[in-house]
């Protein structure tokens, strides 16, 4: 039979009065290229019935939960009486259904694809832009005829063994969030005082069946008849296991913070999985797959070899989640090193920091190894605490192992004035949360990331390394003749590379943030917005 067609004031509009949400003014221009190159044929019935793919594409949208999308957005639970409407064969229901697939199934591919909302709507630098699709074409040339449905939704997502290893704990998080529900278990009781082995926790038989929902005690262990409230070996051994995937001290002893982290529902800890997928698929080549990637509220940093196996991880210090000094999420291209670099003291902290104690002591600066110079780099031996302060003279700390750089800067230059740096201040590290920075990443082991990211570039190894540290000229820049992508990024939650579901907390609140947005529904603020960084240029040590 001869294919219906639509009249073109059914497609000529940006909203569609059945539609859940019905401003589609974002696929609006798409939608209405995709009819005019089909000469508003319509796209998802024959002789009034749904075809295959359309069949198919309401069962993903369906479930689209299970992808950390919301079902609600692609009009879920309305396909059921738009099918019943079509059993009448009238036009209307036919161009309704029509136009409403096709907006959905773009929503949809879209969504999956690159995200929801753009990044740069959070000010953060990941050039999303790059993976858009032309949906009229896309839909046209893939979705229309699929035979295989399931299969070209995995085709459009991200092509990351993390990414599908965050989708699968998603539904797994999701079954145990609805097995905690029905159980209606209630929040374990706090303590006063941390309890060890061989002390008294009231809940003791609670807390064993909190650590087995998530597998961190052996689903065999048994609370002792003769001695019920006893905190004994296999429920410290549990709680140990579960602070190690919760950013928390694994010291395998019952405080009032390890008691915090177990009371969040698990339905939150879905919500943290939906929103690092929602990250992941930000992330366009080459950059899904970087060389190095920071994550902000693990304070980890992870090299990866050319062909995207783990090379090693490191601690790394963020910045501070107060005063704006926020590490931003971004993807650059790490360019050059600078050994032994020094520190340019920005104006504002001369003024505040440095000038009050240059009236007390006019050695002072020369005495914590910082030099005065004029606008031209000149090195100033006579100055005031006035002239410091109102940044007549600039003031810079020499290259040294005092230096507030230390002695090697990763340099990937970005609007933010971010990069990796060496620090004199590494007793930090041995805590287990390391915001404490201006905005800049300062790395555990810079002298291994140095001969790592030089690796193949001539004669660098360690020991060069080293001597270019300490021994080397002062501010020397190198160079790399293959520049390395990096990605600063934000996962409150990550499959770790055994399979482990790790949690964070959201120190920036850029989780929050983003449930915001989306709490709103479509449209999403899809579209490339200016970015305006926080971090102030020189501020960001």
């Amino acid at each position: 039979m001869a294919k219906k067609t639509l009249l073109p004031e059914k497609v000529n509009t940006a909203k569609v009065p059945n539609l859940r949400w019905p401003n589609f003014s974002d696929y609006a221009s798409a939608v209405q290229s995709f009819y005019e190159n089909r000469d508003y044929a319509v796209a998802w019935t024959e002789d009034g019935e749904p075809t295959a793919a359309a069949k198919g594409f309401i069962d993903a949208f369906q479930h689209a939960d299970a992808k950390g999308l919301f079902p609600e957005d692609y009009d879920a639970s309305r396909w059921g009486s738009r099918l019943q409407a079509l059993s009448g064969k009238s036009a209307d229901a036919i161009s309704l259904f029509d136009v409403a697939m096709t907006v959905n199934v773009m929503r949809y591919i879209s969504d999956l694809h690159m995200g929801r909302v753009n990044p740069s709507h959070f000010s953060f630098d990941i050039p999303v832009a790059n993976k858009k699709y032309d949906l009229a074409k896309f839909v046209a040339d893939n979705a229309v005829n699929a035979a295989d449905v399931p299969k070209l939704i995995v085709s459009v997502e991200p092509d990351s063994d993390e990414y599908r290893a965050t989708e699968a704990a998603l539904v797994r998080y999701q079954a145990l969030a609805k097995q905690q529900d029905e159980a209606g278990a209630k929040p374990l009781p706090t303590v006063k005082k941390t309890v060890a082995v061989g002390g008294a926790y009231p809940a003791a038989a609670e807390l064993l069946a909190r650590l087995q929902l998530e597998g961190d005690a052996p689903s065999d262990a048994a609370i002792s008849a003769d001695h019920p409230e006893r905190f004994d070996q296999v429920l410290s051994d549990g709680v140990k296991h579960y602070q190690q995937r919760h950013g928390l001290e694994a010291d395998g002893e019952l405080g009032p913070a390890t008691i915090r982290s177990l009371n969040v529902p698990l339905v939150r800890r879905v919500a943290q999985l939906q929103d690092s997928l929602e990250r992941w698929r930000w992330l366009p080549d080459p950059y899904l797959h970087p060389r190095l990637m920071v994550n902000l509220p693990e304070f980890v940093l992870r090299g990866y070899a050319a062909d995207n196996k783990l090379d090693f991880t490191m601690k790394v210090i963020d910045g501070q989640g107060k005063d704006d000094h926020e590490t931003p999420v971004f993807a650059h291209m790490m360019k050059y090193l600078i050994f032994r670099p020094y520190w340019n003291v920005p104006v504002d902290i001369a003024q505040k920091e440095l000038a009050p104690h240059i009236v007390q002591d006019p050695d002072y600066l020369e005495s914590k190894n910082f030099e005065v110079t004029n606008r031209r780099g000149v090195v100033q031996t006579a100055y005031t605490a006035q002239q410091v302060g109102r940044g007549h003279f600039l003031v810079r700390q020499r290259p040294g192992p005092k230096n507030s750089l230390g002695l090697v800067k990763f340099m990937f230059p970005n609007q933010y004035d971010v990069y990796m740096h060496s620090t004199p201040e590494v007793y930090l590290f041995q805590r287990t949360r390391r915001d404490y920075s201006h905005g800049c990443v300062r790395v555990q082991k810079p002298a291994d990331l140095a001969a790592w990211v030089l690796q193949g570039q001539g004669d660098w190894d360690l020991d060069k390394v080293n001597d270019a540290m300490n021994e080397g000229p002062d501010n020397h820049t190198v160079l790399l003749k293959t520049q390395l992508p990096v990605v600063i990024f934000y996962l409150t939650a990550r499959v770790d590379e055994d399979g482990q579901v790790d949690f964070f907390d959201d120190i920036y609140k850029y989780d929050a943030d983003l449930e915001s947005v989306l709490a709103k529904g479509p449209p999403y603020p899809i579209k490339p917005e200016p970015i305006v960084p926080k971090t102030k240029k020189g501020d960001t040590l």
